[in-house]
Order: C-alpha cells, then structure tokens, then sequence
C-alpha cells in the first residue's frame, strides 16, 4: 500500500470514529504502531487531524497557535519535510539543539524524535510539545529546556527580553532557525520586532547555526533582519528553488544543501 493511500484510510478512520488510537488503527490498516505514528505525525502537520497522547482526533473547533502553524506547514508541506530530514543528518545523540519557531522547525522536531539523549532548547510551545514524554517505554525520551516568560506569538513563540535572557547562559552544539525571507540585502528576516531578538540570541547561543527556509522564502523580505547571510554555517532549503536563485545563494552562504523531494 502506497503512503498516500495508507494516510487517506488512516484519516477517514480517524474521521469516522471522531477520535482513534494507535494500536486500533494499526490493527485495522494492517501495518506496525510506528508506521501508523509516523502517518499521524504527516496528517497533523498538514492539520488534518489533531495528535492527542496514544491516538488522534478529528481537528476541534478554535482558533490557536498550533492552528495558524498547522496553516503554515500546509504551504509547500512536501518540500519542508524533505528539508527536516535533511537537516536532520546534522544531528547525534547527545547533542544540545536549538530550534526556533516555525513550520519547518517544527517539522524537523518530529524528524528528531528518534534520536536518543537530546537536550532541545526551544522558544517554540508547538516544538516543546513534540518532545513530550513518550507514551511508550521503548520510545526515547529528550530532555527538553522550554524558554519561558515573554510575548508569546500567534505561532506560540515566547520572544522578548526575558526569553532573550535566558538563551545568553545556554550553549547549544547547533541551532536550527525558521525565516520569514532570505534576500541579499535584508539578510534573513522575519516580520517581528522581538523575534527577530531573540532569533539573534539563538544564533549567538549556538556553535553552528542552520537556516531551514524553503524556496519560497527566497527575495521574500520581513520587516526586520534577524542576522545577514554570512552570519549563519548553512542554509537548508528545497529542490523548488531555482538554478539561478540557488547559484546567486552558493555565492553568499557559507554552505546550502538542496534537499531532494521523496517518498516519506
């Protein structure tokens, strides 16, 4: 059974039932616990179904963070989850990660799960809860440090001051940050004041920081800039960008890497 299919009956399960769990839907789809996790965590990345502890549910009325970055992750949804396992690679057990707050970050968090002994810094309560304790014993568990205190935006990023604060006594072995755009000019930016701070905290808080943006934040320009492009070790994007776009960034990143599009 191919992905796709797999998923459509998986949802229209989930949809029937109002609300599943994993080992039920496993049972009725005839595949493994992990394949049926792995399904549920595409679905509700795409907003399709709401992921609660041990199943899911059909998507509640509301409006919230989760929501709007569950919207977000819908646009070119494909090419930021080839860009998270991509960026994934650069990650080994026992290393500190910071990930900022985005669709794409949160895309990698759910790439990253798999990793054992990670310690994740985070501003983001969407990522946070990715890393919540397994509901399974042989799952593993990753210490998560959450920045508290400040402006919380409309994707459930603490940002300000005091989420600034605390990012200058922590040292991550890399860091991994969502953009609004990537333009020559304006650098990378996003289009908040106090998140482009602490953004910029982030960055410094790392010993490798990594872009994760995918081709359509490429001559994209928000109204601040968080870094400029010579300030970040690598920039991970998609294959939707373009051969004249992708020469013009080799020439003024440290590194890109085009990650290819496949069957996940």
């Amino acid at each position: 059974m191919l992905a796709a299919e797999r998923r459509s009956r998986l949802l229209a399960e989930v949809r029937r039932q109002g609300a599943a769990a994993v080992p039920d839907l496993a049972v009725t789809l005839g595949v493994s616990e992990m394949t049926v996790r792995r399904d549920l965590d595409v679905l509700a990345a795409d907003g399709r179904v709401d992921k609660v502890r041990g199943g899911a549910r059909s998507p509640q009325p509301g409006i919230g963070g989760s929501r709007d970055l569950a919207t977000q992750a819908r646009r070119n949804g494909d090419g930021k989850r080839a860009i998270a396992r991509r960026a994934a690679e650069l990650v080994e057990a026992g290393m500190s990660v910071g990930l900022g707050g985005g669709s794409t970050t949160w895309a990698l968090a759910r790439e990253l799960r798999g990793i054992d002994d990670l310690t994740i810094v985070t501003n983001s309560l969407p990522v946070a809860d990715v890393f919540a304790r397994p509901d399974r014993a042989d799952e593993p568990y990753t210490q998560t440090v959450v920045l508290t205190g400040g402006v919380r935006t409309p994707a459930d990023a603490l940002v300000g001051p005091v989420a600034v604060a605390s990012l200058e006594h922590l040292h991550c072995d890399i860091v991994f940050l969502g953009v609004r755009g990537i333009d020559l000019t304006a650098g990378l930016t996003t289009s908040n004041l106090l998140e482009a701070e602490t953004n910029r905290a982030l960055v410094a808080a790392g010993a490798r920081a990594v872009v994760l943006a995918d081709h359509t934040k490429w001559g994209a320009v928000g109204l601040t800039t968080i870094v400029d492009l010579n300030e970040v070790d690598l920039v991970v994007t998609d294959a939707g960008l373009s051969p004249e776009a992708e020469e013009t960034l080799r020439a003024h990143v440290a590194e890109l890497w085009v990650a290819a599009d496949g069957d996940d």
